[in-house]
């Protein structure tokens, strides 16, 4: 059974609260203003409401959810209109080129396959960055992925040198179980995870409830991605939880993601 967090959040009260056993949602909306979720906000308590005012202001004001769950810290909103984000799609539908040959394949258990997915890696100059034991080489940022890119920062106060983009053909596309939690990751920046294209259903699982031999009984976390949304996932979710992409079969559209990282350059300083 899975617990579905975001239904419809543009009719949502942002200051209403969901919880239950396992997982619970804390919905927030600051549209005068924007701050980086990674601020510290006070909510409302048994004593009022409190809040903590910060100085520094963001150009991107977005209303923001937080998503939350035992050892599981997200935050979600629409960063881009529906205009601006099929403009967007069309710019990288032009612009990125997608790995081929080795770079197109993962290992997984010993076994070679080639992935159920189109993907690309962009950056800074000479970063590189290793996953399913496959080292990959970052691209010059191209001006759309720049774009987007300084758009999540001016959101989120957060610096990011990297982006793994992913394109999925159709619903047959797919992202099976995973966690980022690779080394070259500095583990105090979050993932921003940027969707354009169709919607489509994420899914969260506890390390300890995956399985038929699971330790625990967690409730997965189901979210769907909208078209334009940002999603950012923060310390230490990708430590306790997995996340996938499933097959949905009803899905015909293509869909990128975009998911912005900080890859740690000199791991002594």
């Amino acid at each position: 059974m899975f617990r579905n967090v975001l239904n419809n959040p543009s009719t949502e009260n942002p200051r209403q609260q969901v919880t239950a056993m396992e997982t619970f949602v804390k919905k927030r909306s600051f549209i005068s203003e924007a701050r980086s979720p990674q601020k510290k906000i006070k909510l409302e308590s048994d004593e009022g409401m409190e809040q903590d005012e910060e100085d520094e202001e963001f150009s991107h004001p977005v209303p923001w959810q937080k998503i939350e769950a035992e050892g599981l810290d997200c935050d979600y909103a629409l960063l881009f209109s529906k205009e601006e984000a099929d403009n967007l799609c069309k710019q990288l539908e032009e612009e990125v080129v997608y790995s081929t040959g080795e770079e197109a394949k993962v290992q997984v258990f010993g076994k070679v396959y080639d992935i159920p997915r189109k993907q690309a890696t962009y950056g800074d100059a000479g970063l590189t960055y290793t996953y399913s034991r496959v080292t990959r080489l970052a691209n010059s940022w191209t001006p759309t992925l720049e774009y987007i890119r300084d758009a999540v920062t001016k959101t989120t106060g957060q610096a990011f040198n990297f982006v793994l983009v992913n394109r999925y053909k159709d619903g047959q596309d797919h992202m099976g179980e995973h966690r980022d939690d690779e080394k070259e990751l500095d583990p105090l920046c979050p993932i921003a995870s940027v969707s354009l294209g169709a919607p489509r259903d994420f899914i969260f699982r506890h390390r300890d409830a995956r399985g038929k031999q699971s330790l625990r009984q967690i409730e997965p976390v189901k979210l769907e991605l909208a078209h334009g949304s940002l999603l950012l996932m923060n310390s230490p979710t990708n430590t306790f939880w997995y996340h996938s992409l499933p097959v949905r079969k009803k899905s015909s559209l293509p869909r990128i993601n975009l998911t912005f990282r900080r890859i740690v350059v000199d791991r002594k300083k």
